[in-house]
C-alpha cells in the first residue's frame, strides 16, 4: 500500500481492517485432505471449528474509524481485547465469510454483531475482499464494518410492532376480519357522480343495489376465533360457504351499513344475526372500522363480530319470564293487566272474559305437598295452552285464579270456548283418574260502553257463583254447569 493508499485507508470515514487468513487456508487444506466437503455442517458440527478459524485471523491493521467505532486507543488495544469485540452471535455469522472464503468466493458480505471495548453492542454490516494477488493464501483480506445499529433497532421494533398486532389479531377472543371495501367505496362514488342526493330512497328503488354491493367484499383475513365462531375448519370452508353464514336477515342490517358509509361514518356499530356453519344461529355486534390510513380508499376495512347468543337468549328468557309463570307456562298476572289496558285503549269490541278457579288447591298442597298441588296447576296449564291461540290469551293470575281473554269474541264463542275447555279438562282427568282436576268457571261478554274492569267483575262473580254452588254439592248434576255473568 503507498502513501496515497495509506492516508485514504486512514481516512476513510467507514470501519476498515485489513487482515492475514492464511492461517484460515491451512485449516482448509487440512480439512480437505480429510475428506471434509460441507463446511456449513461441518461447522454446525462443532463450534468449535469456527472458534478455530477466528485465532488463525491475524489482524494487520485498522483505520481511524475502526479504533473510534471500537473504543480502542491504538491497534494494539484493540487486537488485545478481540475477545470482547468478537463473542456471542458472532460465530454464527462468522460461518458464512468462511463458507464463501472455502467455496472460493473473493468477495463476501454479512450482518453480525460485535461489541465495542466498553460493551456497547452494534450490529455490523461486514462486507469483506481478498486483495489482487492473494487468492491462493488468503494472506491480506480487507474488510469493512458498518454500525447499523439504528436501521436494525427500527428494523426490529417494526418486526415486533407486527408480530404484536399480529398476534392480537390471530389470539384475539373476538372473531376478527380484515375486509376490502374499495369497490363498495367506487360504487357509492358512482352513484353520487349520478346525481343522487338522498341515498335512503335510491335504496328504496333499487334494493338490488345492496345485493350488488354485498357482493364485491374481498374477505383478506380472519382470526382462529372466526373458524371457532363459525364453526369453520380453516379460512378456505369459510370462504367456500360464505353464503350459509350471511343470508335472511343479513341484508337489512348490510343496507344500514351502507347509509352510514354514505354518509362517512367510518366506525359504526349494530347488532346483525348470522349462522354457523352447522346452521345455528349467532347473534352478533358488529363493529365496523376503516383502518387507519385506509380512509381514502376502504381497501383495508376490519370487522369485529362479538358472539352476544347467550346474551340474547338471557334476554328473551327475563323477557319471557316478565310475562309468563314459570309452573304453568302461561302468561303471569303482569301481561294480563297490560293486556286488558291494550284492550280498553283500543276499545276492540266485543270482548269476552272467562274466569277459573282450580278448586281444591289448598286441600291438596296441605295433604299431598306443593308437588302434587304444582302437578295440577302444571296440568290445568297444558289444557288451556292447547285451546289459546292468538289474539286470545290465558294467564294464571293468582295461586289457583285463571283468566282467559278474547277481544273480537262474542256470547257464542265465549260458549263454545268453555265447552272446549270441559272436553279437554275430561280427557286430562281421564289420564290422570287418581288426581282428578276440578275448576269452576264464570264468563262475560261485553255490553255497550262496559269497562274492562267492569267485564271482568262480572266474569269474576259468575265464577264465584259457579263455585259457591259447588261447594254446596259437588255430586249435584248441577257441579259441573258453568255460570256466565
Amino acid at each position: 500500500m503507498n502513501v496515497s493508499d495509506s492516508s485514504i485507508f486512514d481516512l476513510a470515514p467507514v470501519a476498515m481492517w485489513i487482515e492475514d487468513f492464511s492461517g484460515v487456508k491451512q485449516l482448509f487444506d487440512r480439512w480437505r485432505a480429510e475428506g471434509v466437503e460441507d463446511i456449513r455442517a461441518f461447522f454446525r458440527e462443532d463450534m468449535s471449528r469456527v472458534e478455530a478459524c477466528s485465532r488463525a485471523i491475524e489482524v494487520l491493521r485498522v483505520n481511524r474509524k475502526t479504533l473510534s467505532l471500537y473504543e480502542a486507543q491504538t491497534l494494539e488495544h484493540l487486537t488485545s481485547n478481540l475477545s470482547t469485540v468478537f463473542r456471542d452471535e458472532m460465530l454464527d455469522s462468522h460461518i458464512n465469510e468462511l463458507s464463501a472464503l472455502w467455496n472460493g468466493e473473493t468477495d463476501f458480505e454479512s450482518m453480525g454483531v460485535n461489541y465495542s471495548l466498553s460493551g456497547r453492542r452494534m450490529d455490523i454490516h461486514l462486507k469483506g475482499s481478498v486483495l489482487p494477488g492473494h487468492e491462493e493464501t488468503l494472506s491480506r483480506v480487507l474488510l469493512t464494518t458498518e454500525d447499523v445499529s439504528e436501521r436494525e433497532s427500527a428494523r426490529r421494533n417494526e418486526i415486533a410492532s407486527r408480530q404484536y398486532a399480529e398476534g392480537l389479531f390471530s389470539n384475539s377472543p373476538v372473531s376478527l376480519w380484515v375486509e376490502d371495501f374499495s369497490a363498495i367505496k367506487d360504487l357509492l362514488e358512482d352513484v353520487r357522480l349520478s346525481g343522487v342526493e338522498d341515498f335512503r330512497v335510491f335504496l328504496d328503488v333499487h334494493p338490488e343495489f345492496v345485493r350488488q354491493c354485498m357482493s364485491e367484499i374481498r374477505i383478506i383475513d380472519v382470526n382462529q376465533a372466526t373458524l371457532e365462531l363459525f364453526g369453520a375448519s380453516d379460512l378456505n370452508t369459510l370462504l367456500a360457504r360464505q353464503n350459509e353464514i350471511f343470508r335472511d336477515e343479513m341484508e337489512k342490517p348490510f343496507r344500514e351499513q351502507l347509509l352510514d358509509l354514505w354518509d362517512d361514518k367510518l366506525h359504526h356499530h349494530r347488532e346483525v344475526v348470522n349462522y354457523a356453519l352447522d346452521g345455528s344461529i349467532r347473534n352478533i355486534l358488529l363493529h365496523f372500522s376503516v383502518l387507519p390510513g385506509h380512509e381514502h380508499d376502504w381497501s383495508q376495512v376490519q370487522i369485529a363480530l362479538t358472539d352476544i347468543t347467550a346474551r340474547k337468549k338471557a334476554e328473551a328468557y327475563l323477557e319471557y319470564l316478565g310475562k309468563h309463570d314459570v309452573l304453568t307456562k302461561l302468561y303471569n298476572r303482569a301481561f294480563y293487566t297490560d293486556e286488558l289496558n291494550r284492550i280498553e285503549r283500543k276499545s276492540q269490541r266485543p270482548v269476552s272474559v272467562i274466569m277459573m278457579d282450580l278448586n281444591g288447591l289448598k286441600q291438596v298442597n296441605d295433604q299431598l305437598g306443593h308437588d302434587a298441588g304444582d302437578s295440577l296447576l302444571r296440568r290445568f296449564g297444558e289444557v288451556l295452552e292447547g285451546v289459546v291461540s292468538r289474539p286470545f290469551s290465558a294467564a294464571r293470575i293468582g295461586g289457583d285464579e285463571f283468566a282467559l281473554l278474547m277481544p273480537g269474541s262474542d256470547a257464542k264463542a265465549a260458549s263454545a270456548m268453555v265447552e272446549t275447555i270441559h272436553e279437554l279438562l275430561h280427557i286430562n282427568n281421564q289420564f290422570y283418574s287418581n288426581a282428578p282436576l276440578s275448576v269452576s268457571i264464570g264468563w262475560a261478554t261485553s255490553r255497550e260502553g262496559e269497562s274492562m274492569d267492569a267485564l271482568v267483575k262480572r266474569a269474576d262473580m259468575a265464577m264465584y257463583e259457579h263455585k259457591r254452588l259447588s261447594a254446596r254439592d259437588p255430586l249435584n248434576p248441577d257441579y259441573a254447569k258453568v255460570s256466565r255473568g
